[in-house]
């Protein structure tokens, strides 16, 4: 048997999940992006835009609405520059720009979250998955995410994909710790009754 950090692993190999350069904070690109220097703005898109695409692609799972979401988030990246105080990385800055953006939109499809449930609370980190799941690929995995309910989905993404903890994603999403901590263990109970309903691809 599998314990579940095994699909944390999974998650950021077959995904090429980016650790984003967060400890740097391009105080020079940031700085002549807010002259509105046109090559810093492009170099700055540069550095960060594919990371912020795959976050709303995760959280959205539509392509077209992501890239839409990801260029009006950039519009506000650079309209809200001059607000930036180097008091964190521009990399999380721009981060949590994208996850507001992110969360906003879904709430508009009327996002909702099911409140705790100690029936489901029991679930951890430990738990363990059937031995076969050693053969899962990107899309199996990419499919079971994407057929996670968006309320579990947004949970899951923010806390084992972007990092977020149970006390972050309650003040992003407006909703206690405790329901933070339900979505997401239900999320992995959804996740794994997926998988295992999920035929295995044969090997070539």
């Amino acid at each position: 048997m599998q314990p579940f950090c095994y699909l944390v692993c999974l998650f950021h190999w077959l995904f090429k999940i980016p650790y984003l350069d967060y400890e740097h904070t391009h105080r020079d690109i940031v700085e002549n992006c807010k002259l509105g220097n046109r090559p810093a703005q492009f170099q700055l898109y540069q550095l960060y835009s594919a990371a912020m695409y795959n976050i709303c692609l995760r959280m959205l799972r539509n392509p077209m609405e992501a890239e839409d979401l990801l260029q009006n988030s950039f519009v506000d990246v650079f309209s809200k520059l001059h607000t930036f105080r180097f008091e964190s990385t521009i990399g999380a800055w721009i981060k949590r720009i994208v996850v507001n953006n992110c969360i906003n939109h879904l709430k508009k499809r009327r996002l909702e979250f099911e409140e705790l449930d100690d029936r489901v609370t029991g679930i951890s980190d430990s738990d363990t998955f059937p031995r076969e799941e050693t053969g899962l690929t990107v899309e199996i995995i990419k499919r079971a995410v994407q057929e996670l309910p968006d309320g579990y989905r947004v949970v899951f993404s923010l806390y084992l994909m972007e990092g977020y903890d149970h006390k972050e994603i309650g003040e992003i999403l407006g909703i206690s710790e405790a329901t933070s901590k339900s979505q997401y263990s239900r999320a992995k109970r959804k996740l794994r009754e997926i998988l295992q309903a999920t035929p295995l691809e044969s090997p070539n």
